[in-house]
């Protein structure tokens, strides 16, 4: 039973890691095809590399993506939609999409939120509690600077705030100020776990009970499709109730 449980487990750590890279091709491709193989001169394409990296994403596979996206053939043409509704608890939520396939995406985004008690809506009807931001991760066991320091610093570099969590700072810009700030801090020899556009609620709602347990097997269902780039949320659950929903 044991054995049975750890290749259970490792079957879906597996998948997950298989999803994300087919998630990050999809990234890339889309990327080299807008702005050109070159990362020093795309900087999509360098940020969609260097999540890959992060994530151990072989470079045959990274490779592979733009060889495509700039090699001619027949080409897959991608295209970026948001979809919108409410999950369990009236939490608001944004799901982000690659997609060669509207109907079939749409589709699929309806039916997960149908059937882990949510329901998608028009566009529109969340992305107004949302600010859409880029933010900048730094770990903070790889990071030696004090927090003041580092404030300053972030703000002369272009940026809008810094977010301090027990792991990590999160180092919030204008979205279209995302490449200037990340290039100006760089040259002060920060490093970054990512670097991305996102969407940022403005409030969050508390959740607990069977709605914390609904809509974290919403978010496990929207990250297990492939056509789903991310999901932006405004929901809060306490540590107590995550361990208890394990």
């Amino acid at each position: 039973m044991k054995f049975k449980l750890f290749k259970d487990r490792k079957g879906k750590a597996d998948q997950a890691k298989n999803n994300q890279f087919v998630k990050l091709g999809r990234e890339i491709y889309v990327a080299a095809r807008k702005g050109g193989p070159n990362p020093d001169a795309n900087f999509a394409l360098k940020t969609a590399i260097t999540s890959a990296r992060q994530v151990q994403m072989p470079n045959d596979n990274i490779e592979r993506a733009i060889k495509k996206a700039t090699g001619g053939g027949d080409e897959v043409e991608y295209e970026e939609i948001i979809y919108e509704g409410y999950g369990p608890g009236g939490v608001a939520i944004m799901v982000k999409c690659l997609t060669d396939n509207r109907n079939r995406t749409a589709a699929d985004v309806r039916s997960t939120f149908n059937k882990r008690g949510g329901n998608m809506g028009e566009s529109g009807c969340v992305a107004y509690m949302f600010d859409e931001k880029g933010v900048l991760v730094v770990d903070r066991e790889e990071f030696e600077m004090e927090e003041d320091d580092l404030m300053l610093q972030v703000l002369d570099a272009g940026a809008e705030d810094l977010v301090t969590s027990e792991d990590n700072f999160e180092i919030i810009t204008h979205p279209h100020e995302l490449e200037t700030v990340k290039n100006a801090l760089e040259q002060q020899s920060l490093r970054f776990s990512s670097a991305a556009v996102r969407w940022i609620p403005q409030n969050t709602v508390q959740v607990e009970g069977e709605h914390a347990e609904k809509l974290l097997k919403m978010m496990d269902s929207f990250q297990d499709n492939d056509d789903v780039q991310d999901v932006f949320a405004n929901f809060d659950i306490s540590e107590e109730e995550m361990e208890r929903v394990g």
